[in-house]
């Protein structure tokens, strides 16, 4: 919050051409600014949830593509699977393993009475590989036919980042697999950030022969 604090500031006096610099400058006719707290707390959410969660989902396609080395191979050839390739990242290996929430009402689920107001963790990675609604889940297999998954949430609180990720991850993934030449890994698993809830290595150390 200190470092998006000094950022506001800076943006205040010199505007630039950034989204920090509209929530920083703009000012409603009937509201006027965005308040000092709801300001820094959407920019934090903008850093989370727009770079790490989209960091994680880089980093972990390419760890599961240099394991997976046949679908590696076939990005290099046909760049035209990287959206297929993604969805399946998104259910097999997601940045996002779990959020929490708070019901709003009672709600009975599997025969357990969950009250109003109770907090619940909803484990978006355990329901991404559930064995009751996808055959062989623990299969990295970007031919699945129906691959619908949570890597994005749900309901009211689908990340409305989803479309813009996609791209990212689909550019960044491609590019890798066609310039990298020879890539191996020089260190697996790799090293992994703290924390359960955002899932992505802190480093993915490779070994490579070259770049285009």
């Amino acid at each position: 919050m200190s470092y998006l604090n000094v950022l506001i500031r800076a943006r205040r006096k010199r505007p630039a051409d950034d989204i920090l610099s509209g929530f920083a400058a703009y000012k409603d006719k009937k509201l006027g600014r965005m308040g000092r707290f709801d300001l820094l707390a959407t920019a934090a959410a903008l850093l989370v949830a727009g770079h790490e969660t989209t960091v994680n989902l880089i980093a972990n396609g390419m760890l599961t593509l240099l394991r997976y080395p046949e679908w590696l191979e076939r990005l290099r050839q046909d760049k035209t699977l990287a959206p297929r390739i993604v969805e399946e990242l998104l259910r097999f290996e997601p940045p996002v393993h779990f959020r929490t929430r708070k019901t709003l009402a009672e709600i009975e689920i599997a025969g357990l009475m969950i009250p109003k107001g109770a907090p619940l963790v909803l484990l978006f990675a355990s329901g991404n590989r559930d064995p009751k609604r996808f055959a062989h889940p623990e299969r990295f297999d970007p031919n699945r036919a129906d691959g619908q998954h949570f890597g994005f949430g749900g309901g009211p609180h689908f990340c409305l980042g989803a479309p813009l990720a996609r791209l990212e991850a689909e550019a960044a993934l491609t590019a890798l697999a066609t310039r990298l030449i020879d890539p191996r890994f020089l260190e697996d698993p790799p090293p992994y950030r703290p924390g359960a809830s955002l899932r992505g290595p802190e480093r993915l150390m490779l070994g490579i022969g070259g770049v285009n």
